[in-house]
């Protein structure tokens, strides 16, 4: 069973057959490009653990590379010579350096302004005494982004809260997270940057190319939720938001194995009836 290969049950399809046979002791063929790595997966579920290996789960951690001092010198003349624009990198005498990294924004949720300042009389004043000051929400488009010009010792904290001072946005920090996006054999990588990483080095490192490297702003969707700010009825609310997502992810996955049991079953009876 050790040499079958496995696929997840969430990659089967109505139309998927499925049939059981001997384990083939053949070789992989090697790739066409020795360079080239081959793109396939292994799923292997043992008891109650699923494990997933293969070439396509290779991250590409451009933050890893150790420069000196010269190297980093080369580097940015050749970053320098690549670019048409006036977004240089320049190198200070202490070694640190500046440039500017683009940052795209991917953010699903909207965005909080301070309530917009007004000029008015002590009449109206007093007439709108009683009014809460409500913060402005609104959508940032898709294709936003934004050029910051920052040192090599910025960190990826800094990015975040100068990028909000941009816009004005008054939301918390926290709530946002910094990721490198990176493009490799028609393959999408998404990584999340810790605080202390810096983008500048990154963006030295991988050149001007928004292919091989762009950065994202996106909501940090492992940061924890501060329920306590909600109202009690926006709490109930949620409650059963989360019951009907629940009882719809329920109901896909029963069908989901239950498709595949039935699937299973024909196959082994195929299997099993001679002729």
């Amino acid at each position: 069973m050790s040499k079958c290969e496995l696929i997840e049950l969430k990659d089967l399809s109505v139309n998927d057959p499925i049939e059981l046979a001997p384990p083939a002791t053949r070789k992989v063929p090697p790739p066409v490009n020795p360079v080239q790595p081959s793109h396939f997966h292994v799923v292997r579920m043992v008891g109650d653990s699923v494990t997933i290996r293969g070439t396509l789960d290779e991250q590409i951690d451009l933050g890893k590379q150790k420069l000196t001092v010269s190297e980093i010198q080369h580097k940015i003349k050749e970053y320098n010579a690549q670019i048409n624009t006036n977004l240089n990198m320049v190198i200070n005498k202490d070694g640190s350096y500046t440039g500017f990294i683009k940052v795209h924004f991917s953010l699903v949720r909207p965005i909080s302004l301070p309530p917009r300042q007004s000029l008015c009389s002590t009449q109206e004043e007093n007439q709108h005494s009683r009014q809460i000051k409500r913060r402005t929400s609104f959508y940032l488009p898709k294709d936003t982004a934004k050029h910051l010009h920052i040192s090599s010792q910025t960190r990826v904290r800094e990015v975040i809260e100068a990028l909000l001072n941009k816009f004005t946005v008054v939301d918390n920090p926290a709530k946002f997270a910094l990721f490198e996006r990176t493009e490799r054999q028609s393959q999408v990588y998404m990584r999340k940057l810790s605080d202390d990483e810096c983008p500048l080095y990154l963006r030295l490192c991988a050149g001007p190319s928004e292919k091989v490297l762009s950065l994202v702003l996106k909501e940090n969707e492992t940061g924890e939720v501060n329920w306590d700010a909600f109202s009690f009825p926006e709490l109930c609310n949620f409650l059963r938001i989360l019951k009907r997502e629940e009882e719809a992810h329920v109901r896909q996955i029963v069908k989901r194995y239950t498709l595949a049991r039935d699937m299973m079953k024909q196959a082994i009876a195929r299997v099993s009836t001679p002729g």
